[in-house]
């Protein structure tokens, strides 16, 4: 019997679902798991709990950059978001579920890609420009990927999105549910691998 994908939720804005998309799909793999990328609008959320996000909480803002700044040297990864970060993510979610629906296999290379241009080179994905020539360079067409975004189609989609995220009862970036079970944060994917390799305790 296969065994049901990892849910990934996240917000491209997201420092740390951005260490997360490096290591998730390789996590899973491990244990025989597909990961199932799931953007939503993290703002969604905070309008639900109340909070405000990390960049915008005075101490908190200063401690996140200095966390980011350790996994950086930690993982290898590169990290430099735009200096105006965060930058709200609608087309960069909007076209990652155009390309859901038009090239499936290329979802996640360009997930990966879009936080990478965004955390590691600064881009801003506010402009759709930016956010079509990314997926060109995973070998997405870029003007598809424009006129995608812009549909409305693609904004329901999105809406519907974090409708669903709503309703599950997720409220972080990133956020991650392993067959009904909810981890929340970059620092409990050690705590879901575990869950994996036991069946959970």
């Amino acid at each position: 019997m296969a065994k049901s994908p990892i849910e990934f939720w996240f917000d491209f804005s997201s420092g740390y679902a951005y260490f997360a998309a490096m290591a998730v799909d390789d996590l899973a793999a491990r244990h025989g798991r597909e990961v199932s990328w799931r953007p939503y609008m993290l703002g969604v959320a905070f309008k639900k709990t109340g909070v405000r996000g990390l960049s915008s909480t005075p101490m908190k803002s200063d401690y996140a950059r200095l966390d980011w700044a350790r996994l950086a040297r930690r993982t290898g990864l590169p990290f430099q978001p735009p200096a105006n970060h965060p930058i709200v993510q609608l087309p960069a979610s909007r076209a990652y579920y155009w390309v859901e629906e038009t090239a499936p296999e290329k979802t996640h290379d360009f997930g990966r890609a879009l936080f990478h241009a965004y955390f590691a080179e600064a881009r801003d994905l506010a402009d759709p420009a930016v956010v079509a020539a990314v997926g060109a360079e995973v070998g997405l067409p870029a003007a598809g990927i424009e006129a995608g975004l812009a549909s409305e189609p693609m904004k329901a989609k999105l809406k519907a999105a974090s409708d669903e995220a709503i309703s599950k009862n997720v409220f972080g970036s990133p956020f991650f549910l392993c067959d009904g079970e909810p981890f929340w944060g970059f620092d409990r994917m050690d705590m879901l691998e575990e869950w994996l390799e036991t069946g959970g305790w």
